[in-house]
């Protein structure tokens, strides 16, 4: 429903004769029951959160637009906070007879989203349509990219150690800063098998649910974030070090979903969580420290210098604190949001930084650098 047609039908049936702006929230729902109106239980359930967050029961007639036509908005945050109501008593989970694709959406909900009336929301608005194809559409252009490597150098495991691997237009090497493209592309390579393997699988089982839930727009620009993040960060705090690997833009999910579970652990409903949690962290450990491991064990003659794990840290960060802030969004306009601001003013500022020092530092520090291959 549109909103011109909700406002025809509002004048017609005079649901607000006085012109208070407000409309009873009863009267509007057996209205919606009457004409049979295409509103789906999601939508009902927030109508009754607005309204209890009104002394009198009644709802903003904007906020009631809002909803209809499923418009962020921060007032049903504002009116589940508020506490004045009792979420339903029959979760998802009770929903019988769903299909394969259903079951998985329900799957979805309980995994990312914290709060019953927004796991209901959002599984009777999801749509198939469009999929989510940034995040599959990225894991497998990082798959083709590394057969064709691992083909051409017939080298599977530790490919930076081969002297032509360097050599690549999409690995970001301090030689070749002045190639910005690097900065985004070297997101594609990999040093292995091993940590293309690790990258794939946290891109499919946390990257695809986030997109789905919040969206490719969003979720795109956290990914990018954290690996232009990542690079830019090793440019400043190992100078000599290239990088290869989507680890900062995976770090940058992981950090943010984990972060969002723990913020809100009595919510979320996911199964063996605790164990889950210790899981990943034990893994996205292991990540960093094998990454470590190699920055600084004894490189071959002619290989140089080791890809950096800084970029690991760099996507954490970016995760806690970006991407944390986007997950706690849903259903929420970001620019409406103080703390949006706040972190898109800091992470401009760090990109300006990083652009002086990648343009300046270099030569008023004298680095010396490994030269390009």
């Amino acid at each position: 429903m549109d909103r011109s047609s909700l406002l025809q039908l509002i004048q017609e049936q005079q649901l607000d004769p006085e012109n208070t702006g407000f409309i009873g929230a009863d009267t509007f729902a057996g209205l919606v029951h009457r004409h049979e109106l295409p509103l789906d239980p999601a939508k009902l359930d927030m109508l009754v959160a607005l309204a209890q967050s009104n002394e009198r029961g009644q709802v903003c007639y904007q906020e009631l637009v809002d909803l209809i036509s499923s418009k962020r908005s921060s007032s049903f945050k504002r009116a589940i906070a508020n506490g004045q109501r009792a979420l339903p008593q029959d979760g998802l989970l009770d929903e019988p007879g769903l299909g394969v694709y259903k079951r998985f959406v329900r799957y979805v909900a309980y995994e990312i989203l914290p709060r019953e009336v927004d796991r209901h929301w959002y599984f009777y608005r999801h749509r198939s349509c469009p999929p989510p194809v940034f995040m599959a559409s990225v894991t497998l252009a990082q798959i083709i990219v590394f057969l064709c490597y691992g083909a051409r150098l017939n080298k599977w495991v530790l490919q930076t150690y081969h002297p032509e691997y360097m050599k690549s237009p999409l690995v970001y090497h301090p030689g070749h800063r002045a190639r910005a493209w690097r900065f985004l592309t070297y997101m594609f390579m990999h040093v292995g098998l091993e940590q293309l393997g690790f990258n794939a699988l946290l891109q499919l089982m946390i990257g695809v649910p986030l997109e789905m839930v919040h969206g490719l727009l969003r979720i795109s620009l956290l990914y990018l974030a954290g690996v232009l993040a990542g690079s830019l960060t090793v440019s400043i705090t190992d100078m000599r070090a290239p990088v290869v690997g989507g680890s900062g833009g995976v770090y940058a999910l992981c950090s943010a979903h984990l972060a969002n579970v723990v913020m809100n652990w009595a919510g979320m409903r996911c199964p063996y969580k605790l164990l889950r949690m210790v899981l990943a962290l034990v893994c996205m450990s292991s990540e960093v420290g094998r990454a470590v491991w190699l920055r600084f064990s004894p490189p071959l003659p002619a290989s140089g210098p080791q890809p950096s794990f800084m970029a690991h840290l760099a996507g954490a960060v970016v995760g806690v604190s970006m991407g944390l802030t986007i997950l706690r969004s849903y259903e929420e306009r970001l620019r409406d949001q103080c703390g949006w601001w706040v972190v898109l003013l800091a992470y401009g500022t760090f990109l300006l930084f990083a652009i002086f020092w990648n343009i300046f530092a270099y030569d008023l520090l004298g680095a010396h650098i490994p030269p390009p291959p």
